[in-house]
């Protein structure tokens, strides 16, 4: 018989989840800028980076799949539950792994409470023991970030308790669902329910990665997210500089939820906002390695996008997994326009992070092995035993992925255990992004669209990336204003020892909460080591005057062709991946080689062919050239050295 986790609600577990939760309040902010939870990559199960991941998914109980469809219930009729066994069926399972699918993403708990969604829990640990039984890895749906209260609250009415209030202090809705709202993800009664839910997954399921969703909202106007943030308030600011703010009474301030961040109030709650959603990640994530140390953590905070978003910091975040979800837009030229997932994934990396998406063109595909790490995407979901491209659409999966997901699997040699080649490094400052005014973050987006479009090898970096930046050769901080103390002495720690830096727009001027400086924090560095250019001036010609020629490749192709070069032991390979509807061809590759190193051959490699093609490579010096005759979709140059 499966074992149901019980409520953890008596008052002798309530107290014990109250005193952890009230430490990991008190500590969570030196905490979170020390401890890094994602799992280094020699420390992962075999399976990730042997195998990697083709994903399908449904993760929906079907109490949820009636309510969500339009009934006032969750009696699921006849036809819904034939068509719910079918998808829970062997015979979808071997469907599944025909399409190359190695890993499926299920249903675990959606918060509808455990004695209503008991039976689909039981059909999950069923159906994952399916799964694994036919060779194929699991993940589950932990908890939606939201409670479907016309059941949960009949099973736990002090529940009520744990909802996040919005602005008005009112229960906060999920969209335009009525039947759902968002819980305060850090009230620790809570937090004790949903470890036992992490408790069954692992334990039950047997999962091999935990899925949380909805990392949208974090604290609220509920009282306990008050208490927190006047907590918050008490340790991070002195009494004196509390008063500069304008709190006499830390007892009686309310939460800054709305306007401009043009106070240090409103910027205290962005900062806390953004550190609670990480704190609330990192419990769930601590509890499910205590369990098993391998099992792999992944949330949906949605994709980074251009700018880092007010309310949560993918930088803090990320550092509690080793996936994250960008359900957004779909990639290749629009209107003469490039639009890529290439930012969400430069960033998973930079992390050691995953990206999921949904892969459902060669496009796609193409542009998740050149830059994501060990995972192809989500290529179907089969949701009632109906196999099509991804949720709420009803079209089937298009035909040429097939040879994609093929190559993926065949040729895992080209992908497994590679590095990325990075020149430069761009820095997404929190509070330059979040605390001053928007045109500064354009400034950084725009810059790494420039690089994305003209093919630079770099990387997104985050705050804490600073104490890192032996890797690269240029630092780019482009509309980075507001630094800390200690970041402006690990930039300089870095030029000093040789690093170059470029700095486009203001930098420096403020501290890390918008107060203005009366001395430049990045003045007096020598001349030679930095490159400065003003605000709408040529960035990138800064980026390449920084570099100068030392750049580790360099490609000449029309927009709409990017490129990433990742290493692995004796060879380089450079990725190119074209959203263009029609082929690239003639495209010219320069490629720097590691000192001393001799080209042995360089070969091309394509999902559309069986066979990979000899180039003709000349050397000179340290760097060798050669073209490539097409790239329709996707091609890789595979330069093996002597």
């Amino acid at each position: 018989m499966t074992r149901l986790p019980a409520r953890p609600l008596c008052a002798k577990a309530i107290w014990a989840s109250r005193i952890v939760a009230i430490g990991l309040v008190l500590s969570a902010s030196a905490l979170a800028a020390a401890e890094t939870l994602t799992l280094p990559l020699d420390e992962r199960p075999d399976w990730v980076r042997r195998d990697g991941i083709v994903m399908a998914g449904s993760w929906e109980p079907l109490l949820f799949r009636v309510r969500r469809d339009g009934s006032d219930g969750y009696t699921p009729t006849p036809e819904q539950q034939a068509a719910y066994e079918r998808e829970h069926s062997l015979e979808m399972v071997e469907q599944l792994k025909a399409l190359g699918v190695n890993f499926v993403m299920a249903h675990c708990y959606k918060g509808g409470g455990l004695e209503a969604e008991r039976e689909s829990m039981a059909d999950a640990v069923r159906f994952a023991q399916v799964c694994h039984d036919a060779g194929l890895r699991v993940g589950v749906y932990n908890f939606s970030g939201a409670f479907i209260w016309e059941l949960f609250f009949k099973e736990v009415p002090e529940a009520r308790d744990w909802v996040l209030l919005d602005k008005h202090g009112k229960r906060r809705q999920y969209g335009s669902a009525k039947y759902r709202c968002y819980w305060n993800r850090n009230h620790p009664d809570a937090q004790a329910f949903y470890r036992n839910l992490v408790r069954f997954a692992v334990e039950d399921i047997r999962t091999d990665l935990v899925h949380f969703d909805n990392y949208s909202y974090g604290p609220g106007r509920d009282a306990q997210s008050v208490q927190r943030f006047r907590q918050y308030l008490r340790d991070a600011f002195a009494p004196e500089q509390l008063a500069a703010m304008g709190v006499e009474d830390v007892g009686s301030v309310q939460p800054a939820m709305t306007g401009p961040p043009d106070t240090m109030l409103r910027r205290a709650w962005l900062d806390f906002h953004a550190q609670s959603m990480a704190d609330s990640y990192y419990d769930l994530a601590r509890c499910a390695r205590a369990l098993r140390s391998d099992v792999l953590v992944e949330c949906n905070p949605h994709g980074p996008g251009s700018r880092i978003d007010p309310h949560r910091d993918h930088g803090r975040l990320l550092q509690g997994g080793e996936a994250f979800w960008d359900e957004g837009r779909a990639s290749g030229m629009v209107d003469g326009k490039l639009r890529t997932r290439i930012q969400t994934y430069k960033i998973a990396r930079r992390m050691d992070n995953m990206a999921f998406a949904y892969t459902t063109t060669p496009i796609e595909a193409a542009e998740a092995m050149a830059f994501n790490l060990d995972c192809l995407g989500c290529v179907c979901w089969f949701e009632y035993g109906t196999i099509v491209r991804r949720p709420g659409l009803k079209e089937p999966m298009a035909p040429g992925l097939a040879p994609y997901i093929r190559f993926f699997h065949e040729r895992r040699d080209l992908l497994r255990d590679a590095e990325v080649v990075a020149d430069v490094a761009v820095l997404r400052s929190y509070p330059s992004q979040v605390f001053a005014e928007s045109k500064y973050g354009v400034l950084t987006a725009a810059l790494e669209q420039a690089l994305i479009e003209n093919r630079v090898c770099f990387q997104i970096i985050y705050d804490h990336h600073l104490a890192d930046l032996e890797r690269y050769r240029v630092l780019v901080v482009a509309g980075c204003l507001a630094l800390s103390d200690a970041q402006i002495e690990q930039i300089r720690d870095y030029v000093s020892s040789g690093g170059r830096l470029c700095v486009v727009g203001p930098v420096a001027t403020h501290d890390e909460w918008m107060r203005p400086r009366e001395t430049l924090g990045l003045g007096g560095l020598p001349a030679g080591s930095v490159v400065r250019v003003a605000q709408g001036e040529d960035a990138l010609a800064a980026v390449n005057q920084t570099c100068g020629d030392g750049l580790s490749a360099s490609i000449e192709a029309p927009l709409g062709l990017c490129a990433e070069v990742t290493q692995q032991e004796n060879r380089r390979l450079v990725h190119l991946v074209n959203y263009r509807p029609e082929p690239v061809t003639d495209v010219h590759v320069r490629l720097r080689l590691p000192s001393g190193r001799r080209v042995a051959r360089v070969a091309l490699a394509s999902p559309g062919r069986d066979n990979d093609i000899a180039l003709a490579p000349e050397q000179n010096a340290d760097a060798v050239s050669f073209i490539v005759p097409s790239v329709e979709t996707y091609e890789i140059a595979v330069v093996a050295f002597d």
